[in-house]
């Protein structure tokens, strides 16, 4: 019986089929294009020679005559700290502090640079496939110029990733598939451009460069991990002459990863920290040549944090996948150096996935990543306090006035005390409505604080009235 009904249904469904089905709308299949769904795009195009970088588009807009700067990834003394004397508001009228501003950007994380009155974005434009580095006024956030050159970038969790920095009249970027460029930041006109795979064979990472330039203000050189052939170079920033260039370790040479260089002192001489693929390792500032290195610091998946010196050659690294973090200690051993660690905390205890912690009055502050708390831990990785019910996700907070400004994912904002003694919420409000992915870097001049999610960016004003 059990054939003859299959063979039944079979025969009806067929019929039925032919009467109806034929006669249904077409539905058109698509390629998938790679990068689209989230997956890591492979096969982009891989240019021969540098773009050409376009001529300034120019409006009639000004910039700001508004006081203060974030120049650059981590703001003035790369720790994201804003100390420029500014009182904050304590609370917050009725939703949140007033917004002054928002603009429209292409999909990424690509976070504000603010000086001369203007805040620098380099964003990606969708339409004519671009690294646009944008200038735009503080006081309204109306664009004053752009310029762009064309390079060909696959969605993969957004395009766009890195911070520029801004020094007297020039701006630096670093875009997604590793093109250095210097603008005028007063006119937008391309000075000199590099293309860190075709002269450095550097790698692109997996979901582009996350890396944000480096100017070391006291050798006024711009400071770049392209991994490939060299670890570091330093660079004339104003011509894009290369002043020196470091070996890279082994046996396999470090790659890029997402994290950006830290400056450091130690017994006298100048250096740089960086995390390779590969491990930790500090370069001489004056002739770029390897001082120490610490190969068990390593992530196979990605490495975002950069490193946090705290003082007293104790450099604290942290990361969030499979690995936490740990606190190194540098050593001088007959004129050599050498970094071991002094404590190392499990993921459970501390792990920071994205975010950069923040280093103020002898404590540590970052947002654990297993449950997305903001926590305080002590020199020793201790924990002082967590935020208990708020929790933040892999979005950015900074210090200010005493003050942690904390976002979430959303584009919930929250202020609290900065102190070891406890956690203390002092006022929240939503800030970005329906936000999504709020990971970019916060930035933060004249009481004003720039935020953004994947496609916008907003400017509050948080200062005390």
């Amino acid at each position: 019986m059990v054939p003859g009904v299959l063979a039944i249904v079979g025969i009806a469904s067929l019929v039925w089929w032919t009467v109806f089905g034929l006669g249904a709308p077409v539905v058109a299949l698509k390629i998938r294009s790679p990068g689209l769904d989230g997956a890591p795009a492979e096969g982009l195009a891989v240019s021969q020679e540098p773009p050409v970088v376009g001529r300034p588009i120019r409006s009639d807009r000004k910039p700001s005559e508004l006081p203060g700067s974030w120049p650059w990834f981590r703001g003035p003394n790369l720790n994201s700290i804003c100390d420029d004397e500014i009182p904050l508001a304590r609370q917050w009228p009725e939703g949140g502090p007033p917004r002054l501003w928002s603009v429209e950007l292409g999909q990424g994380y690509a976070a504000a640079a603010i000086a001369n009155g203007c805040v620098y974005v380099l964003d990606y434009d969708e339409e004519t496939l671009a690294d646009t580095m944008r200038c735009l006024s503080l006081d309204d956030g109306r664009e004053i110029w752009r310029n762009s050159y064309p390079v060909e970038v696959a969605w993969n969790h957004g395009m766009s990733r890195t911070v520029p920095a801004v020094v007297g009249d020039y701006v630096i970027s670093l875009g997604p598939r590793c093109h250095v460029a210097c603008w005028n930041a007063k006119t937008g006109e391309s000075l000199w451009l590099k293309d860190l795979v075709l002269e450095y064979q550097a790698t692109v990472p997996k979901w582009y460069a996350g890396q944000c330039p480096l100017i070391d203000t006291q050798s006024d050189r711009l400071i770049l991990a392209p991994g490939g052939d060299h670890l570091l170079i330093a660079v004339n920033y104003k011509t894009g002459e290369v002043i020196w260039e470091s070996q890279n370790l082994g046996p396999k040479p470090w790659a890029m990863s997402y994290a950006s260089i830290t400056p450091m002192e130690f017994e006298g001489r100048r250096g740089y920290i960086y995390c390779g693929t590969g491990g930790v390792a500090g370069v001489a500032a004056d002739d770029g040549s390897i001082l120490w290195h610490y190969d068990r610091w390593r992530n196979n998946v990605a490495m975002s944090p950069s490193p946090v010196v705290v003082g007293d050659g104790q450099i604290f690294l942290s990361s969030g996948y499979k690995v936490g973090s740990m606190m190194l200690q540098l050593k001088s051993d007959g004129g050599r150096l050498a970094a071991e660690p002094s404590f190392e905390l499990n993921l459970k205890q501390f792990g920071s996935e994205q975010q950069t912690p923040v280093f103020f009055d002898g404590h540590l502050y970052g947002v654990r990543k297993r449950d997305e708390k903001l926590v305080c831990l002590d020199l020793g990785g201790n924990e002082l306090w967590n935020s208990g019910e708020d929790k933040f996700g892999l979005a950015p907070y900074m210090i200010a006035d005493g003050l942690i400004l904390a976002l979430d994912d959303h584009g919930l904002l929250t202020l609290a005390e900065a102190t070891p003694n406890e956690y203390r919420r002092l006022a929240q409000a939503q800030v970005i409505e329906e936000g999504h992915d709020a990971w970019g870097p916060m930035a933060m001049a004249a009481g004003r604080l720039i935020l953004r999610d994947m496609t916008r960016m907003i400017c509050l004003d948080v200062a005390k009235k």
